[in-house]
């Protein structure tokens, strides 16, 4: 492990493979940093992307030693230049391939919420209750939080593309229950399985955005990728309240078949195998044919491992990082709340904007653009963080004496100011629901909000993988799991929250929620050394 540690000690997280090198040295020894930060920046993102996002946790039985040379070992001849390698492809070929998986996770996500403006139709032609309708809502989430925990670790033995294949055809064949649905068991029973089959794209495509680029090229594709899931819930009530106000409430699930259907198109012609140990192990079986010759093996075909076995691994270990490693379960919670409180939106904005404001469905839609736009502009601060954290590392270089060193902490910031946002925009959201004050206002409460949650992820996701750097695929699922969780729950309150305690002090008590989790990123920003100092799974350097 301490191994492990030394290489990873200053990874740059999951996107900004430059960010280390400070400003303020002489040209030439900034720019001998940067090539040492780079070199280890790389080695920490192979150890995590070069699988998928979850469940590529090293397996400390299957390591071998990197001085013993066999050779009849299979590899890429010529590196990232082999025409076999997925990093060797045109880029337009690679962007192509980074939009269809980005666009794919988007749709999933789209798809969670764009069901919320089927309510009122499908409750008068079902009969149901708004809880029971909530439901569906909440099952679809589960079954993102409980996927990768699945199709992660399969996409490390039968590659990419196979799950992708076969879990986005049983997302496009779960969308007809709900289609021609009779009643609301039907309709939730699809909407489980559907969500559960969607999120393989989740959990994998972060693995083949790292299969297609060099960790110094990734900054753009994988800020494609990062951002699409979170765009998708502030895009479905858009798209569904105008297809729900102006159709019947079927036709959303025939748009997102047709969706889903010319998606699954552009996967099987365009998306190829990306994953580099199965291309090479189709590489060997393919040499031991030719030669005859059955030494040729590829690493992966020498080891142990076994599909159970990572199954359990992927199972076990996100759990053990929430019991044992309390900067982990506490920052998990805060992110799970704010996610939890982005869905109940979903029931809490059309109460307001139709019951205050006499908006209809589609304006109800446009009011979640106030999210979208406030996560936009979040996004755009992160030169300012990178400056910041070229300052901290300049001033950590000389209280140590060590050049370029980083510390985990130095990912917090934008948490920091992001929490202090988050109940600044739900107590502005929640306090100017009155008739007389004009809607703009609610839905800027909205727009930092979002914004706030924008940062609040973005700190706690790099400061997870900084922080654990062996165990980085397993914070990352736990932090995922927890977060589908609470979006998953709170949808079921939320109405009734608001109906009981009316809008403000609803939002209020959401917000107060919030603060109670507000001092958590300072406190681990200012003793998460001396945490981590203690912690069996963090790194401590």
């Amino acid at each position: 492990m301490d191994r492990d540690v030394e290489k990873a000690s200053t990874n740059s997280g999951t996107i900004n493979a430059q960010e280390n090198a400070p400003a303020f040295a002489p040209i030439h020894s900034a720019r001998s940093r940067i090539s040492k930060t780079q070199s280890r920046t790389e080695e920490a993102l192979q150890n995590i992307r070069s699988h998928n996002g979850y469940s590529c946790d090293p397996d400390e039985d299957s390591q071998t030693d990197e001085t013993e040379k066999d050779p009849f070992e299979v590899r890429f001849e010529h590196g990232d230049e082999d025409p076999l390698c997925p990093r060797s492809f045109g880029k337009a070929r690679k962007w192509i391939i980074v939009f269809i998986v980005s666009f794919a996770s988007f749709c999933v996500t789209a798809a969670s919420s764009i069901y919320t403006s089927t309510y009122a139709q499908m409750q008068a032609e079902f009969g149901n209750s708004r809880i029971v309708s909530t439901l569906g809502l909440s099952l679809f989430v589960l079954g993102i939080a409980l996927g990768p925990l699945f199709m992660s670790p399969l996409s490390e033995f039968y590659g990419r593309r196979p799950i992708y294949l076969v879990s986005w055809t049983m997302y496009v064949i779960w969308i007809i229950p709900q289609a021609v649905a009779n009643n609301m068991a039907t309709m939730l029973v699809g909407r489980f399985f559907d969500g559960f089959a969607g999120s393989a794209f989740l959990a994998v495509s972060g693995g083949t955005v790292g299969d297609l680029f060099a960790a110094n090229e990734l900054q753009a594709p994988m800020l494609m990728f990062s951002i699409a899931p979170f765009v998708g819930p502030s895009i479905g009530p858009l798209i569904g309240g105008f297809i729900n106000y102006n159709v019947d409430w079927r036709w959303t699930y025939y748009v997102m078949l047709i969706w889903g259907f010319g998606l699954l198109l552009g996967i099987v012609f365009l998306v190829p195998e990306t994953y580099h140990p199965i291309l090479i192990r189709d590489k060997a079986r393919q040499t031991r044919k030719e030669t005859g010759d059955e030494r040729w093996k590829a690493p992966n075909e020498k080891t142990q491992k076994s599909v159970v076995g990572a199954i359990g691994r992927s199972l076990l270990r996100p759990f053990q990082l929430l019991i044992f490693e309390p900067m982990c379960l506490n920052l998990c919670i805060f992110s799970a709340i704010l996610l939890g409180i982005l869905y109940l939106f979903f029931g809490a904005f059309p109460l307001v904007f139709i019951n205050v404001y006499g908006f209809n469905l589609w304006q109800v839609g446009l009011t979640f653009l106030g999210i979208l736009v406030g996560m936009v502009l979040a996004a755009g601060l992160d030169p300012l963080w990178h400056r910041i954290r070229v300052n901290l590392i300049r001033r950590l270089s000389e209280e140590s004496g060590v050049e370029g060193k980083s510390e985990p902490e130095f990912r917090l910031p934008p948490a920091i100011l992001g929490s202090a946002l988050v109940p600044a925009g739900i107590f502005m959201f929640g306090w100017s629901c009155y008739p007389w004050v004009h809607w703009i206002v609610p839905i800027i409460g909205a727009a930092i909000f979002g914004a706030g949650t924008l940062l609040v992820f973005s700190g706690i996701f790099t400061f997870l993988v900084d922080a654990y750097p062996q165990y980085a695929a397993s914070a990352l699922a736990a932090n995922a799991f927890v977060r589908c969780a609470f979006a998953a729950a709170f949808p079921l309150f939320g109405n009734q929250m608001y109906e009981k305690l009316n809008y403000h002090w609803a939002s209020s008590l959401l917000a107060f929620l919030t603060v109670a989790m507000m001092p958590f990123p300072y406190i681990f920003f200012r003793y998460g050394k001396r945490i981590r100092a203690n912690s069996r799974f963090a790194t401590s350097s």
